[in-house]
Formats: structure tokens, sequence, C-alpha cells
């Protein structure tokens, strides 16, 4: 049987998990809007406060962090675990920041493609290109269900680019090995 060890506890709501050379993870806190580096030893620091939802985060080839922000979800404890429960009250947009793990700055790249605003930016990969493909979940409000896309964008914030709708849920992302496959669950 495998062991397991916690790395880190109190974290609000983790997800996008990027492992770090030194041993160190850094990841989102959707609940908290903010992305977090966990040292080897444990230790947590704050690397950004993004506000929202953020959600998805890749480290792209410039080093910079690149983040799905899904604008903030309302939260309900059941059974002592933390859960979304539909878009937050405050709700700020469905956005893709970049984020400098160097001083925080936080970048909004993208918010909209073309006429349509991004709704739950949820996950995210890098091609061997530089760009990078990411889910928008869309949302569940009750009986009315927003249908979700994948898209395909350039770092720079200079390009972006409708690749597959409608879909139910997109969420997790990947590419294969080759770059030739591009993989999507939707939940």
């Amino acid at each position: 049987m495998t062991e397991f060890s916690l790395l880190a506890d109190g974290l609000g709501f983790p997800e996008g998990p990027v492992w770090m050379p030194d041993g160190g993870i850094v990841l989102t806190e959707i609940a908290a809007g903010r992305i977090t580096r966990v040292a080897p030893d444990g230790r947590k620091s704050t690397i950004a406060e993004t506000g929202g939802g953020p959600n998805g985060l890749a480290r792209g080839p410039d080093s910079q962090f690149y983040v799905c922000n899904n604008g903030g979800f309302n939260w309900s404890r059941d059974d002592g675990g933390l859960r979304p429960v539909g878009k937050a009250d405050d709700y700020s947009g469905g956005r893709i920041e970049k984020i400098d793990p160097e001083t925080g700055r936080v970048e909004r790249l993208y918010d909209r493609c073309g006429d349509v605003a991004l709704s739950a930016p949820n996950d995210i990969v890098f091609d061997a290109h530089g760009g990078f493909y990411f889910t928008d979940h869309g949302h569940r409000q009750g009986r009315k269900l927003e249908f979700g896309a994948v898209y395909y964008a350039r770092a720079d914030g200079s390009f972006i680019r409708e690749v597959a709708f409608p879909l139910i849920g997109p969420n997790g992302i990947g590419l294969s090995p080759d770059g030739g496959t591009l993989y999507v669950a939707e939940t």
C-alpha cells in the first residue's frame, strides 16, 4: 500500500498544482482567490491575490504562471468539506490571467473571445509552440445550463479562438506527448 503524508492543510479548495524544480508546489486556492506556494517543508506563502476563483494553473515557457479564473463560486460546508454551489453573488467574470511569480503582478490576458465573454475558465495546458488550450466550464444555475467551450490562445495576449463548442461542463484538459491529440474531460 502506498503511504501518503500531509504536506499542507488549511488551503481554500486547492486546485491546479504545479510541481516546482525545488520540490515545492504552486497551486490555486479557489475559495481564497489566491495563488499559493507550498515549500517542500510545508510552509505556505502567497504569490498573488487574484480574486474571483483561480482554478487551473500552468507554468508557461516564460516561467510565468497562467491562471484560469472562473470568476468565483458561492460555497457551502457539507459533511465537514467545502464545495462550490453555483456562481458567486459577487461573480467577477471569467478570465485568463498571467502571474509574475517574483512580483505577484496579475495581468488579465483574456476575458472574452470576440463578442463572447468567458464564463468559467477551468483548466489549461501549453503546447510546444508556447500557446495554450483551456476549457471554459460554463455555469449551471438551477435548471439553466450555460454550455462550455475549449479555446486556444497565445501567451502574449494577442490571439484567442474557440476550438470546440458546445460542450457540457468541459473540465480537465491535456495534450498527448506528441501534441497531436487534445483530451478534454466533460464533468
